[in-house]
């Protein structure tokens, strides 16, 4: 077996790590930030990190791909009424439309396939 060149690795602490702003397509950004290793995918697509601050609320979005996503710190409440809490890990099917809700900030490890779409209040 080969050893692991440096460059073919990354490393970064989720606690240390420079999370960058996200930024909507129209350029609004709400104060959410995201961790991503893998730079050759758009950011928030594929696996990262996902840090939203005291009482933000996503734009509603559909989904393009299945979801995956684990609380690590923090609570999110979906447009339903469903409350997560640190430890859960949620599936969410391909086309699922939805918004979330942080009372107090979360930290997520997330997985999307491919970038969502926005979709109006319902």
């Amino acid at each position: 077996m080969r050893p692991v060149k440096p460059e073919d690795r990354r490393v970064v602490n989720i606690r240390e790590g420079n999370y960058k702003p996200f930024v909507y397509e129209d350029g609004e950004a709400l104060g959410d930030s995201i961790l991503q290793l893998d730079d050759s995918q758009p950011l928030g697509t594929g696996f990262h990190v996902y840090r939203m601050p005291p009482g933000m609320t996503t734009r509603p979005h559909r989904h393009n791909g299945n979801e995956q996503f684990l609380i690590l710190e923090g609570e999110l409440i979906e447009n339903d009424g469903t409350v997560f809490k640190a430890g859960d890990l949620v599936w969410l099917r391909d086309g699922t439309e939805h918004c979330s809700y942080t009372p107090n900030g979360c930290l997520l490890a997330v997985h999307i396939p491919g970038p969502e779409f926005p979709v109006g209040d319902n």
